[in-house]
């Protein structure tokens, strides 16, 4: 049901968010609910974790309640203060006095400022267009995600709302029309201005057992070293209604920055819901060096542009990899910013400044040092020329904060340096499958790839139940240890079903040449060298005492030895340099 005005403006529906269920959420019993801003706050600590439409619209929607909270608590100022909510189970109940007041600026059909909209906003032909342009699970002539093929030709006013917020996150970028009043406007047209501000990011938050710890996780003390701050940051909603067109200007903090009005857009409805769109482009935010702004994405160093505009560091975010799982990348997330990185003068890698604030918390000890928290990745990839979404990534990894105490690191370093097992392991398989594939006379490429995504695979659950439990440890290396045993097992297993499947033509094997000269392969020499390089990795099995992991393996850092490190991965989910 939506609300009317009276008088003049009776016919004009009213969708009040602070009132109107718009959230869903599926709650702690396992019911599935949809909820007003007012009563997800009222009932944090009985829903488990808002139930989105997409990954990134729940990313999104995360961040909005985060600017709601910041706001109406006025913080937290401090480390005290963080853990004076912390142990308050009605942290949020003023939120609600909160809304009220704000009441308006939270309706959104008001004629006059509408949520996140901009009233009035229209092009010079007055075209409505059809809600693909804010749905992203159908993007314009290549739906993917849904049941609405080929077109949305309506929305409830509740889903509208989510698509409002996720469209100023995560709009694809292109050519977009012109609207009356954007000097931008070139032929009725605004050209290619970027994604919106999230779809830019390696998106991550850390994940509580409840939405009031996700919440309180992720809600960053003023006074954190890690960003900049200023004393009159303030949420859109309370800045004047945006114009059309755009304005150069930084954010001045959290609240602004996570609702950053990318978009200008206008929802056409009548009484019953939302059939069409205005959509154009908005306040323009370059990502170069906004590292200590924006809180939830790690960070990389950019050589490239850095010799272009002759200034250093510059910092980018680092997106995600939709290829790689998030256990993979745990360098990039639990890594110490702190610790040396091989003789540079700044870090090549920063970890998410969310991360940064929880090390601050395990390190303090305001959070236990077995506390587990989730860190969730979430991110969307971009395809042709950013004008659709081709993938969104979302992954999770359970871990205690201790891997992120900023001072004890033992835990930490043994954590990524058994990511870098699996790694140094499967990388050993994967040359398996080639050398196999050379005896038969066939192309190695295909069967490695296949191999290495048969190693991650069967690795992954292991590293992530090794993972949740190290906190409990008492000699992390000796956790170490027994993990290295484990994948020496699987891995040894999967090269003797890869070993049996090659075939007579393997076993018979043949001349290949290599950079080593010319020599006879077959499965029996690429069996031996496999045996070899996985023992190296790993040790011996059997308990020779040999310890491979003293020298990079250990640190996370990558061997200057090894060639195929010298060029990391930018993604999120790079294993080989830390963040």
């Amino acid at each position: 049901m939506t609300e009317s005005t009276g008088g003049s403006a009776a016919d004009v529906p009213l969708f009040d968010l602070t009132t109107q269920p718009w959230i869903e959420v599926l709650r702690c019993d396992g019911i599935q609910a949809e909820l007003s801003l007012r009563q997800i706050f009222a009932q944090a600590g009985e829903v488990r974790r808002i139930v989105a439409d997409l990954p990134t619209q729940e990313f999104a929607l995360v961040r909005l309640l985060l600017a709601v909270a910041h706001d109406a608590l006025d913080g937290p100022r401090d480390l005290d203060h963080w853990g004076e909510l912390w142990a308050d189970p009605q942290c949020f109940a003023g939120v609600g006095a909160y809304l009220e007041a704000h009441r308006e600026r939270f309706d959104l059909l008001h004629p006059v400022t509408p949520f996140f909209q901009t009233a009035g906003l229209r092009t010079a032909k007055d075209e409505v267009f059809s809600l693909n342009r804010i749905v992203a699970d159908v993007p314009n002539g290549e739906p993917f995600f849904t049941a609405r093929m080929p077109t949305v030709q309506r929305l409830t006013f509740a889903e509208a709302a989510r698509w409002v917020v996720h469209a100023h996150a995560y709009d694809t970028s292109g050519i977009k029309s012109g609207v009356v009043g954007d000097d931008r406007v070139k032929g009725g047209k605004v050209y290619p201005l970027g994604t919106g501000w999230a779809g830019g990011l390696g998106g991550v938050f850390a994940e509580g057992d409840t939405l009031r710890e996700t919440l309180l996780l992720n809600l960053v003390a003023a006074d954190t070293d890690a960003l900049d701050l200023t004393a009159d940051d303030r949420p859109a909603w309370r800045r004047e209604p945006c114009p059309p067109g755009g304005a150069e200007r930084a954010p001045t903090g959290l609240r602004d920055l996570y609702t950053w009005q990318t978009r200008r857009l206008r929802l056409h409805h009548d009484e019953q819901g939302v059939d069409g769109v205005v959509l154009g482009y908005g306040d323009p935010l370059t990502s170069r060096n906004m590292h200590r702004r924006e809180p939830m994405t790690p960070w990389r160093r950019s050589t490239a542009q850095e010799r272009k505009l002759r200034q250093s560091p510059i910092y980018l975010p680092r997106e995600h990899d939709p290829a790689r799982s998030a256990w993979r990348g745990i360098a990039s997330l639990v890594a110490d910013r702190s610790e040396p990185v091989q003789g540079t003068e700044a870090s090549p890698y920063l970890r998410p400044a969310v991360l940064e604030w929880i090390a601050r918390l395990a390190t303090e000890g305001e959070l236990p040092r077995g506390f587990l928290i989730r860190a969730r990745t979430v991110g969307a990839k971009y395809g042709t020329q950013q004008s659709v979404i081709d993938e969104i990534v979302d992954d999770h990894l359970t871990m205690p904060v201790v891997l992120l105490h900023r001072q004890d690191r033992t835990c930490a370093r043994q954590a990524i340096g058994a990511a870098e097992d699996a790694d140094l392991a499967v990388r050993a398989l994967g040359d398996l499958a080639t050398d196999l594939a050379r005896a038969a006379g066939a192309e190695g490429e295909g069967p490695r790839s296949a191999a290495r995504e048969l190693g991650f695979a069967a690795l992954e659950n292991p590293y992530r139940t090794w993972l949740a439990t190290i906190a409990d440890a008492d000699h992390p290396f000796d956790r170490r240890r027994a993990w290295q045993r484990e994948v020496h097992g699987i891995v040894s297993r999967l090269g003797d079903r890869l070993i049996v499947d090659a075939g007579d033509a393997a076993w018979q094997g043949r001349t290949v040449t290599d950079k080593k000269g010319t020599q006879w392969l077959n499965a029996g020499l690429a069996d031996k060298w496999f045996r070899m390089h996985l023992t190296k990795a790993l040790g011996d099995p059997y308990g020779s005492g040999e310890w491979p992991g003293d020298g990079p393996a250990e640190s996370g850092l990558p061997d200057p030895d090894r060639p195929d490190q010298a060029e990391p991965d930018h993604s999120v989910t790079d294993l080989e340099v830390p963040a």
